[in-house]
């Protein structure tokens, strides 16, 4: 028997993306309008955070509780530390898309204001 929680459930919603990745493949390959595409770009990596935060979820219920509640102090630390790594990760991510972002939108408050 496997000690990790089951994310069978997730494989619907990584399915959904696989559909949405390959629209997007059309989409560049039909050179389709930028901000369409842009737009479904950022509706998959929307779809992917929510997978990643039910996983996520789902850990801190299952093994992180699992492992606080046992004995091993190591055990504890060990499960502590990875939620404080998995964290920080996650805030670097918003803050790439952040970073990106913020150029393309200040461009197009510009390009608005001169029209």
């Amino acid at each position: 028997m496997n000690k990790y929680p089951s994310h069978a459930e997730r494989i619907v919603a990584l399915k959904r993306i696989e559909g949405q990745v390959r629209g997007l493949q059309n989409m560049i390959e039909d050179r389709r309008y930028c901000v369409d595409i842009i737009t479904q770009l950022y509706s998959i990596i929307g779809a992917l955070y929510g997978v990643g935060n039910q996983i996520f979820k789902r850990h801190i219920e299952s093994c992180v509780v699992n492992a606080l509640k046992g004995r091993s102090e190591s055990e504890k630390q060990k499960k502590i530390n990875e939620v404080i790594e998995l964290i920080s990760k996650f805030r670097k991510a918003a803050q790439q898309i952040i970073k990106v972002l913020t150029p393309a939108v200040s461009s197009s408050r510009r390009e608005a204001a001169v029209v």
